[in-house]
């Protein structure tokens, strides 16, 4: 009998439009709507391993959020004697396999087998990205169609929004920013926000016809978050442009510390939010180390893998698998 070759362990990051999945995370064979999860094992499983196929994923995001930068790890065991896959192939197999999801394997590192994608993550960084002076829906690029959140507020009190911001800066506890989920009593509510910024964003599209439209960036990074925190905490932010909350209201639901105390149908939705960066520690010859500082760049990755644009992709970058 032969062999099977030893097993091999590998940090993946991958890229997704979420609006069609249920959320990252893998979802019951029955249901209608499958996860990204789903698809990620279903593609693996074309490689024919020997072992029972299994992803942990760094990052949950719901239905309808979409990352530019999510993680997850994986075990892979080949048959007989045949090496591990290299980093390349692997990318370029999982891609190929993915064909035609609207999911991009973007980097494929092997790692030690006590690597944890979850637990050795040391930040995560969100993009919630707001459209205002939105009068038509017809006005919106079409690439911009479940990639933002519109406003037909042609102007927001930026000032304000970035005073509520430093309000979250810092370490609070955020129960009041937290939507209520099975397992929230058992999750600190205390979080530490290293950074919260507002500033000025660009179209995915390379032009867009109604100069009255603003795009705005809305930025979050911390360790981890909460369920449904950031959208509740750019509702608040987008309240307080409107003028709809003071500053100091933010700063009393911020003391609350419960999440009922939260206003009805503020939250944002969940289409204009990115998952864009997924932090390791940076130490040593073997480690892991993938940080995006720059959401300019992904605005023309995006576009690699856009429904609309995927049919006008080139096979080329699939050769890697019949060279």
């Amino acid at each position: 009998m032969q062999q099977s070759s030893t097993v091999t362990r590998y940090l993946i990051f991958f890229q997704y439009l979420g609006t069609k999945y249920s959320g990252v995370m893998k979802a019951p064979a029955h249901q209608l709507l499958q996860g990204v999860q789903n698809h990620l094992e279903n593609a693996v499983r074309r490689l024919k391993p020997v072992n029972e196929v299994s992803l942990s994923i760094s990052s949950r995001t719901d239905t309808g959020v979409h990352a530019l930068c999510n993680s997850a790890h994986l075990d892979i065991q080949r048959r007989g004697d045949k090496p591990p896959f290299t980093e390349q192939v692997l990318t370029d197999a999982l891609n190929f396999f993915l064909k035609p999801e609207p999911i991009r394997i973007t980097r494929v590192y092997c790692v030690q087998n006590d690597f944890h994608a979850r637990y050795r993550a040391i930040s995560r960084t969100y993009v919630y990205r707001l459209a205002t002076g939105v009068r038509r829906h017809a006005e919106l690029p079409i690439t911009e169609k479940d990639l933002c959140w519109t406003l037909w507020d042609t102007e927001l009190n930026i000032d304000a929004m970035r005073e509520a911001g430093a309000v979250f800066q810092g370490t609070h506890d955020f129960s009041t920013f937290r939507a209520l989920s099975s397992d929230a009593p058992f999750k600190n509510p205390v979080k530490t926000m290293e950074l919260v910024q507002v500033q000025p964003g660009l179209s995915f599209s390379q032009r867009h016809f109604h100069r009255d439209i603003q795009f705005w960036e809305l930025t979050f990074k911390s360790r981890s978050f909460l369920y449904k925190q950031v959208r509740r905490m750019v509702g608040t932010l987008v309240a307080v442009g409107r003028g709809k909350l003071s500053v100091d209201h933010v700063q009393d639901l911020l003391d609350t510390r419960d999440s009922t105390a939260y206003p009805q149908n503020m939250a944002a939705p969940p289409y204009g939010l990115f998952l864009i960066n997924v932090e390791y520690n940076d130490s040593g010859k073997d480690s892991i180390f993938f940080k995006i500082s720059n959401l300019d760049l992904l605005q023309v990755q995006i576009l690699s893998f856009h429904p609309l644009l995927f049919l006008y992709r080139s096979e080329a970058v699939h050769r890697g698998l019949n060279d």
